[in-house]
């Protein structure tokens, strides 16, 4: 059995049984198929990274791979040489294989994303609810709105006659409500909301008036309605407030 990570330097010259032969696209880009194998040993369990080290021939000269402290040192070697050997037909000696372990260390792409869902969940303005329910008259109903800013939750209700025009206008301020009451020297006021009709789709499209200071801003949202025109209202309130509602809370 070969050591060579290139295919056609197996024995016979011919892939091994169980191996998905390379595109010609993919033998281009990776001629020994390092990424192809790199890649398959980042599946396995407790493995966060793996780097095989090529002779010019592309023999495997040495591998390291970075590990969990989940599996013993020698058990993720098996493990390596099993992978390499099922599904590329490579087999390993495993003098070459080098395991380093560590408790904490995590990919640096699942550090990011857990990086930018910590802060989206401080500073964000996010929707949580969204509730309908009869109003103290007939014919009216009461639109409540929750939306969680950082880790403060606020809830504000709106009452309106049961037409569907009525219903987004008041979804909308609702939501407005919302967040004026997390500005302290700023305040925002719904000014309309309404359905339009666009590339064969409809639209929540709302207007909302930002007082802050002296200076008073006319920002617009809008938002495809596709449950109800009453949560796509919400959407574009804050797809029309979200960032100025950010810079004011900052400063």
């Amino acid at each position: 059995m070969s050591t060579s990570l290139n295919p056609e330097l197996h024995s016979g010259g011919g892939f091994a049984r169980g191996a998905a032969p390379a595109t010609p696209s993919d033998t281009m880009a990776d001629p020994w198929g390092v990424r192809r194998a790199e890649t398959l040993l980042t599946t396995l369990e407790g493995i966060l990274s793996a780097r095989l080290v090529t002779t010019p021939l592309g023999e495997v000269s040495e591998i390291h791979v970075l590990a969990t402290s989940s599996l013993q040192p020698k058990q993720v070697v098996r493990n390596i040489e099993s992978a390499l050997l099922a599904h590329l037909g490579l087999k390993v000696d495993h003098r070459r294989i080098s395991v380093a372990q560590t408790a904490e260390v995590k990919p640096i792409a699942v550090v990011e994303r857990e990086a930018v869902r910590k802060q989206a969940q401080q500073r964000s303005l996010l929707f949580e609810n969204l509730a309908v329910s009869p109003g103290k008259r007939p014919h009216r109903i009461t639109i409540a709105v929750t939306l969680t800013i950082g880790d403060r939750t606020e809830t504000a209700e709106e009452e309106s006659s049961d037409t569907p025009r009525s219903r987004v206008e008041a979804a909308a301020k609702a939501t407005t409500a919302v967040l004026d009451r997390i500005l302290e020297k700023n305040s925002l006021a719904l000014e309309g909301a309404k359905i339009i009709d666009a590339f064969d789709r409809e639209f929540a499209f709302v207007a909302v008036q930002g007082l802050g200071g002296r200076d008073t801003l006319v920002l617009t949202g809008s938002a495809e309605i596709k449950e109800s025109p009453e949560r796509a209202a919400i959407f574009a309130v804050l797809d029309a407030c979200n960032r100025w509602t950010e810079v004011r809370r900052g400063s």
